[in-house]
């Protein structure tokens, strides 16, 4: 009993932190717990699968009731004014290694688009993020040239195309800045029937952004769409209005409004001056 108390007192006091290594790059967690003077903005020295990396502390908070943390990785400390300087050190490398990188491919004609280099805290690994159209290609011709010229571990690893257009930055569709580079840690599922939803135009032009996938914005208001869907009646439908029998053509959900075709005219009406009536035979 005094064994489980104990246990119980010890996960308590437990903090996890929510660290990124890329600017409005996904957020990932680690164990924070025995770091007293850890705070959010602060940088701290964390192994990863990748090895040892510099990454930025953006939440902090206690660990939630019957939540599982297992597999989470401690921080190693909170980063010291020699582990950022070398940082910003290996990033000047990084710029070094990406035109290596980019030079390389062309030299060998593969189809590839370099997007992004990481070196690890110690040097001892770089990361290359590209993509490409091809789904099977040999890269060690690449891996071979690279590694003679920054004496490192090189690892390729492929990405989509909405992670390359988060990293490549510049503007989206919209003309404004990109989402994804601005403040979307992670992408999520965004289908078809959202554009549907809200009678945003099917054409590629108006649903898909620069990455050619469909527009994350379109998940923004979907929620909204739905909820005020509810009180509509579908498309087709025909209703009873002030002026008369007819049937709707169009629904204008964030107006609480409907567009019905009464005879030869059309009609905006809110959803409190229409009533359903059974469809005719």
């Amino acid at each position: 009993m005094l064994q489980s108390e104990s246990t119980l007192s010890e996960w308590a006091d437990r903090l996890i932190a929510g660290v990124r290594f890329q600017p409005s790059g996904k957020i990932y967690h680690f164990d924070a717990s025995g770091i007293d003077d850890l705070r959010p903005g602060d940088f701290a020295v964390v192994e990863t699968v990748r090895g040892t990396q510099l990454g930025e502390i953006v939440t902090l908070r206690p660990l939630r009731e019957g939540e599982d943390v297992r597999g989470l990785k401690p921080i190693k400390q909170r980063a010291t004014s020699r582990e950022l300087a070398l940082r910003q050190r290996w990033q000047q490398e990084e710029e070094r290694a990406l035109q290596l990188a980019r030079d390389a491919a062309q030299a060998l004609g593969l189809p590839i688009k370099v997007v992004l280099a990481e070196f690890t805290l110690d040097g001892k690994r770089l990361t290359l993020l590209y993509g490409s159209e091809e789904h099977h290609l040999n890269l060690s011709g690449l891996e071979r040239r690279l590694k003679a010229q920054v004496d490192a571990r090189v690892e390729l690893l492929k990405i989509g195309p909405r992670d390359q257009a988060k990293l490549l930055g510049g503007c989206g569709a919209c003309g404004g800045p990109r989402c994804c580079s601005q403040f979307l840690p992670e992408f999520t599922s965004i289908s078809i029937k959202m554009a549907k939803k809200q009678g945003v135009s099917l054409h590629p032009s108006a649903i898909t952004g620069m990455c050619n996938r469909l527009r994350c914005c379109l998940s923004y208001e979907h929620d909204h769409y739905v909820e005020a869907l509810k009180r509509l009646p579908s498309r087709k439908t025909r209703v009873k209005t002030p002026f008369g029998e007819g049937r709707v053509i169009d629904l204008k959900p964030l107006k609480q409004a409907v567009v019905v075709q009464v005879e030869d005219r059309r009609v905006e009406l809110s959803y409190e001056e229409i009533e359903p009536v059974s469809r005719r035979s």
